[in-house]
């Protein structure tokens, strides 16, 4: 993938930032300009880093437990049928409670230690990755399903070899969404409580008034979860080679 188009996108962003900034006359504990942002984070590399660390260990574990728990349940509701009457009405009422409302419980029972921001974390990832798995496992073409029961397929072949293979271009589409909204629940969790992570740092930034360091913290979120974003991307794309792009040529 070509680095010209987003490094263009970068730097008119940064652009529009400075011009706000100027145009504005928005004091320093208000709107920092880009490059007290940078200079920030150059004063002092190795604080972000360490809160950068604890954050993505937390976005990693919550996609790992979030990607396993809802690659079981989807399974578990396209082989069994009584199942999915139970289980999806549970999967539907999980995302009526907003894992904001969850947050302060989930500190209170799990701590104020990792724990708390993974789980946080696997229940935003769970809700995508099971759908979407299931719901690719469910439109499977039926003519592939009808030449393997031809050919005498069990029940379990034609799942293992037929319906999870077609169902893999939707899980990765579900584990693109997971990733894109997996950072949501690990700053959360550490916004409600914990004493290390990026959230952590944005928080006690701004009760210090240094917005500078709150905007280096952001910044270096975003960083995180751009790449993240793309190399899960890069991985599903080399996952599934038999599901091309739909415009193979454009750059």
């Amino acid at each position: 993938m070509s680095l010209v188009r987003p490094t263009i996108i970068l730097i008119g962003l940064i652009g529009l930032w400075q011009a706000i900034v100027s145009l504005s006359g928005a004091p320093p504990y208000i709107l920092p300009s880009p490059l007290a942002v940078a200079q920030a984070w150059i004063a002092r590399p190795d604080l972000f880093i360490r809160h950068g660390a604890i954050t993505m260990a937390e976005i990693l574990l919550g996609l790992m437990f979030g990607l396993i728990l809802g690659i079981a349940s989807a399974l578990v509701m396209a082989y069994f049928r009584p199942a999915r009457q139970w289980l999806l009405p549970v999967l539907v009422v999980s995302q009526a409670v907003p894992v904001f409302a969850l947050a302060p419980i989930l500190v209170l029972w799990v701590g104020y230690g990792m724990a708390s921001k993974v789980v946080m974390a696997t229940l935003i990832i769970y809700f995508p990755v099971t759908a979407a798995f299931h719901d690719g496992l469910r439109r499977t073409e039926p003519g592939w399903v009808e030449l393997a029961l031809t050919m005498n397929g069990s029940r379990w072949a034609i799942l293992r070899h037929v319906r999870i293979p077609a169902a893999l271009p939707a899980l990765g589409s579900g584990l693109r969404v997971a990733t894109a909204v997996a950072p949501i629940g690990a700053i959360v969790g550490e916004w409600v409580g914990s004493s290390s992570g990026l959230g952590y740092l944005m928080l006690h930034a701004n009760a210090r008034m240094q917005i500078d360091i709150m905007f280096a913290a952001l910044a270096t979120l975003a960083l995180l979860a751009v790449a993240l974003y793309f190399s899960v991307d890069f991985t599903v794309r080399r996952a599934i080679p038999w599901q091309p792009d739909s415009h193979p040529n454009e750059s």
